[in-house]
């Protein structure tokens, strides 16, 4: 189901309403805090649990000396931008009252593996990352760049990947 009274793009307009609703009222209810658990099977190959999912393999291709068991981890954090921002299309839009007939998001990373390799000091991360999103939908293109900026300035990850925030790593 696409549209109805209750239901835009296959969202639940009321759990959403009431979500929001709800941190109207209590402020705290927004601070949220999410988890995954990561096991080491061998080599570079891993698994994620994240709440009752089955495990999401993870593990390095061939060519970066892995068995290829699964996604590496920079493609599982470009699948996750793109997730997220799909995400964020769909629920402003429903807010907006803009049907998506279908939608597609490219994103591309590059990443120089000098510095993970121990070849030398600098920068270990994606140099950039590119996103390029079709949208199928009947809105003018005025209502398409304001989801567009709205979904920019509100995606979690987005604002993760783009901004520095502190990161913590301790050994138990």
């Amino acid at each position: 189901m696409t549209k109805s009274t209750t239901h835009l793009n296959s969202v639940d307009i009321s759990k959403v309403a009431e979500l929001a609703e709800k941190i109207k009222q209590e402020p705290e209810a927004a601070n949220t805090k999410w988890s995954a658990k990561v096991q080491w099977k061998e080599g570079f190959h891993s698994e994620t649990q994240i709440r009752e999912f089955s495990p999401t393999p993870c593990d390095e291709p061939d060519a970066l000396g892995g068995s290829d068991h699964g996604p590496n981890p920079a493609e599982l954090l470009l699948g996750a931008l793109g997730n997220c921002l799909a995400i964020g299309y769909a629920a402003n839009a429903t807010a907006a009252g803009i049907e998506i007939r279908d939608m597609k998001i490219n994103v591309d990373g590059d990443l120089d593996l000098h510095t993970f390799m121990g070849l030398r000091d600098g920068h270990a991360g994606f140099d950039n990352i590119s996103v390029e999103v079709a949208l199928d939908s009947d809105a003018s293109p005025e209502q398409l760049d304001a989801l567009h900026e709205k979904v920019r300035t509100t995606s979690p990850i987005g604002h993760t990947v783009n901004n520095a925030i502190p990161l913590t790593i301790t050994s138990v």
